[in-house]
């Protein structure tokens, strides 16, 4: 059956689901705002978008998808490894958040018809979110670029993270590219949204960001160069521009890519290799090694660990890391099987960014934006619903006169 016209309220929900994953850690604001109260507000927003996602769905129509099904049985490792307790009674909080997100998911899967309508409501929120990182920037560059982070740009209203930033720009700035690509949108349009991104995602100096971006969109656009003149013109381009800012310009390129650090604290990955060396020699039981320590905050040690799928094997063992790794191989499978097209391009630019962004960020195995990146691609990736076969017409009764009936047999 067809899920029908998405509703407006849809977009609110999506809209509630991102501002959940914005977390409550991150810099200094400029006006203090408590962690208890930031938490409230985040996990407020969830439960609100649960709550209207059931109100705009009260007959639970659903579309079965690899993705969901995948994500609902990370959710069930997910309980096992939290209920001995071993990370304590948060572990079981997080759960209940994947929980909910999760299931917020199942009941949007409904209007899941592979188009872009969900694409705008990204670029919408996220485009929102940069708004108040550009007004703490205005209203107080010292908190927006303190000197604790380097200089790199922050969150000074709501307390958002270099990475972060540059996560949210990157993500928008090539999904805003595809849709100018594809003639889904106008050019001043896509100018007021990749322009001031640009310029924020270079105030955060986050190569992973950077790089997602660069390689998503080579590999986006690369789908589409068999079909699109607009494709293979922005492709040249876009490789004459980088030759010549890479032969005139290397220097440059070179020192923001260094941020000022050393070569040896570059090659450890800003001493990430060490943390990541350390939760690998950690002794574990089996148990353990199949199923997790139960969600945490994504560290070892009091540090951040900082990659994915390490994250994942820390907390929902390797039964977690082979769940992640499938939703991956899943959708980028899918994306290659289908034809060419727009909303095709933008799955595999989201499906492509998150796995690079894996090595280096955390969040596959929990609620996070990139697990709402990679549900934004799977709705890309669904195939349109049927629409529901038009009942034949009901014709009245035709007047047959009486001479003419036949006569009642005794």
């Amino acid at each position: 059956m067809g899920g029908g016209p998405t509703p407006k309220i849809v977009g609110t929900v999506w809209g509630l689901l991102v501002l959940n994953t914005l977390g409550s850690a991150g810099a200094k604001t400029i006006v203090p705002l408590p962690r208890s109260l930031i938490q409230m507000v985040t996990m407020g927003a969830l439960v609100a978008a649960f709550a209207l996602a059931l109100a705009v769905n009260l007959r639970l129509r659903i579309r079965a998808g690899a993705y969901v099904f995948l994500l609902t049985l990370l959710l069930v490792t997910s309980v096992i490894s939290s209920a001995n307790l071993e990370s304590g009674f948060g572990a079981l909080f997080r759960c209940a958040r994947l929980a909910l997100f999760v299931g917020t998911l199942w009941l949007l899967s409904r209007w899941w018809d592979g188009d872009l309508t969900f694409v705008r409501h990204h670029i919408r929120m996220y485009f929102a979110v940069l708004g108040s990182v550009a007004v703490g920037l205005v209203a107080s560059p010292g908190a927006a670029l303190p000197d604790l982070y380097g200089g790199r740009l922050v969150g000074a209203l709501w307390p958002l993270t270099p990475p972060q930033i540059g996560q949210y720009a990157a993500v928008i700035i090539g999904l805003t590219v595809l849709l100018l690509l594809g003639r889904r949108t106008d050019r001043v349009s896509a100018a007021v949204v990749i322009v001031p991104s640009l310029v924020l995602l270079a105030l955060t100096h986050t190569r992973t960001a950077t790089l997602g971006l660069f390689l998503g969109l080579a590999l986006a656009i690369g789908s589409l160069l068999l079909t699109s003149a607009a494709a293979r013109r922005f492709f040249s381009w876009a490789v004459l521009c980088a030759t010549v800012a890479a032969v005139g310009f290397a220097s440059l390129l070179q020192a923001w890519f260094l941020r000022g650090q050393s070569k040896e604290n570059f090659s450890s990955l800003t001493g990430r290799a060490k943390v990541w060396d350390a939760l690998l020699a950690a002794p574990r039981t089996a148990g353990q090694k199949w199923f997790g320590m139960g969600l945490g905050d994504k560290s070892f040690g009091g540090l951040p660990i900082d990659n994915s799928w390490l994250a994942v094997y820390n907390e929902q063992g390797l039964v977690g890391v082979t769940l992640v790794a499938a939703i991956i191989i899943v959708l980028g499978g899918v994306a290659l099987l289908r034809p060419p097209s727009l909303e095709r391009a933008c799955a595999i630019f989201l499906i492509s960014y998150c796995a690079i962004a894996s090595y280096t960020e955390a969040g596959l195995g929990d609620a996070s934006p990139y697990l709402l990146h990679l549900a934004l691609a799977a709705s890309l990736l669904a195939a349109p619903a049927a629409a529901a076969p038009l009942a034949p017409p009901v014709l009245p009764p035709r007047h047959i006169p009486r001479w003419a009936r036949r006569p009642e047999v005794p």
